[in-house]
């Protein structure tokens, strides 16, 4: 109890002294995201390992953690909620998975690399907004997909 008071009065002194303005910007943004994400997985914390178990909220952390550009991972979670909900089971007529790849491979395996696969054939496709660091234009992707409904 003694450490408390003593820690808290120096911590209290330490905190008068120092300027606490509002984060603005790109980075307040992600800085927002990042925590709410933590916050909403905490809130349905899984104990399995399996994929079986991922839930939507699992691969947009992962499409963020890997994506690390805000506005891309945006337009990239946007195409694939619209595509087919973060289901990895999803299938319309012979497109698969997450990314509604017209790929029997996708059907295959799990939503990690259905992902993966997606970001690939969007670079390919659409351009690299960043290709040493595997960054696809997502932007890009989902604009045709709200001009066409499909991409």
């Amino acid at each position: 109890m003694i450490f408390n008071s003593v820690l808290g009065s120096r911590l209290s002194i330490w905190l008068k002294g120092q300027k606490c303005e509002p984060r603005r910007g790109r980075f307040a943004r992600c800085w927002l995201f990042g925590i709410t994400l933590c916050v909403f997985n905490t809130l349905s914390v899984d104990t399995g390992l399996s994929d079986s178990n991922y839930k939507p909220t699992h691969y947009k952390q992962y499409i963020l953690m890997t994506l690390n550009n805000m506005d891309q991972t945006h337009c990239l979670i946007d195409l694939y909620q619209k595509e087919s909900n973060f289901n990895p089971k999803a299938r319309n007529g012979s497109h698969y998975g997450i990314p509604q790849g017209r790929s029997k491979y996708l059907a295959t395996v799990n939503g990690i690399k259905q992902i993966e696969w997606g970001k690939k054939y969007i670079g390919n496709r659409y351009g690299w907004v960043d290709k040493a660091n595997n960054v696809p234009n997502a932007c890009a992707a989902w604009d045709h997909y709200l001009q066409k409904n499909w991409h």
